[in-house]
């Protein structure tokens, strides 16, 4: 399946982040420029990048809002027409002060960002209830926002793939299992304790409840070296590191969740309290682009602005006002 979208896509249509708890199935594709970051092995990188998922979710539909566009190819047809027309589309989220330009700076195509966790039962082992309560808020949420979610398990059990998690993955595809039970656990019916294995499969598509029994084609690992080769000679992948980092903004909690650390003061902060008071303005945009720091980072720092009251909560346009005096200049 990695394989047909690396035929198919360039890294401006198709981003990966892989995670690999086993550092074998996925590692081969490092260093290809579809990657946003580094093959993820290290599990608690593995919740940071889907808490990232998240926040890059909830940042999407706001500019979809915005466009008043429904879906991510609404929103890249919508730039492609307006710069063909030769006007094209501005920030709409950008307020005077996020940064030192005089105009906000224009929107750039998004490409579709495809998520694969290889064997997510050692993420769901290790790090707990919380990735199984992320994964479901992104399956729930962010195929409008181009987000998709591909996850794969060697164990079938009722622990790893939990009622929460079905219900919020509608296609499903089952390869060779050893007894019913397992063939239940992924389908909800028997039949893949029947199949021949060598990429015989059952597939279940969404919105039905009768599976289609087909053949995927085997890739060797030559060819898969051969694709991968090809796409290291084109360029290199620019990853974002706020991928993996553990910053937590508001959207990218779960309801009734606190940040991790949240006692703990950013130590940009003190920088950020004179930058806003000097400036009057309080958005995360602007701290992101005047300290060049990850939009979940600058997100928090926010928060703890509004926590010790130096700005307001956000009004109903999404502004906040700066509710410090202006620092006092030394005379």
């Amino acid at each position: 399946m990695i394989l047909s979208m690396l035929y198919k896509s360039t890294p401006e249509d198709v981003r990966f982040i892989m995670i690999d708890p086993k550092m074998l199935e996925l590692s081969i594709y490092e260093g290809i420029p579809h990657l946003l970051s580094e093959v993820v092995t290290d599990m608690k990188d593995a919740s940071n990048a889907l808490r990232w998922c998240v926040g890059e979710m909830e940042r999407r539909y706001k500019l979809m809002s915005a466009l008043g566009v429904r879906n991510l190819k609404g929103f890249n047809d919508k730039l492609k027409m307006a710069a063909e027309a030769g006007h094209p589309i501005h920030d709409p989220l950008w307020q005077p002060g996020d940064s030192m330009d005089a105009e906000p700076p224009l929107l750039e195509k998004l490409p579709y960002i495809v998520v694969v966790v290889d064997e997510f039962a050692d993420l769901i082992m290790v790090v707990g209830k919380k990735v199984e309560e992320l994964i479901a808020r992104i399956a729930q949420k962010a195929r409008a926002a181009g987000i998709h979610l591909i996850l794969a398990t060697q164990r079938p059990s009722v622990d790893v793939i939990t009622g929460l998690i079905k219900a919020n993955i509608p296609t499903r595809v089952a390869f060779t299992v050893s007894t019913k039970t397992d063939s239940r656990t992924i389908l909800d019916q028997g039949g893949a304790e029947s199949l021949l294995g060598m990429g015989d499969m059952l597939y279940l598509p969404p919105g039905s409840s009768h599976t289609i029994r087909v053949h995927g084609a085997f890739a060797s690992d030559d060819d898969v070296h051969a694709v991968v080769n090809d796409w290291k000679a084109r360029g290199k992948p620019q990853y974002i590191e706020a991928i993996t980092q553990a910053e937590q903004s508001a959207d990218s909690l779960l309801p009734g969740e606190k940040p991790e650390g949240d006692e703990d003061v950013d130590p940009l902060f003190d920088q950020v309290v004179e930058h806003v008071t000097e400036t009057r303005r309080g958005s995360v945009s602007g701290v992101q682009r005047r300290f060049k720091i990850g939009y979940n980072r600058a997100a928090r720092i926010v928060e703890q602005l509004e926590a010790q009251g130096i700005v307001s909560a956000p009004g109903h346009n999404g502004n906040r006002e700066v509710l410090a005096p202006p620092p006092i200049k030394d005379v």
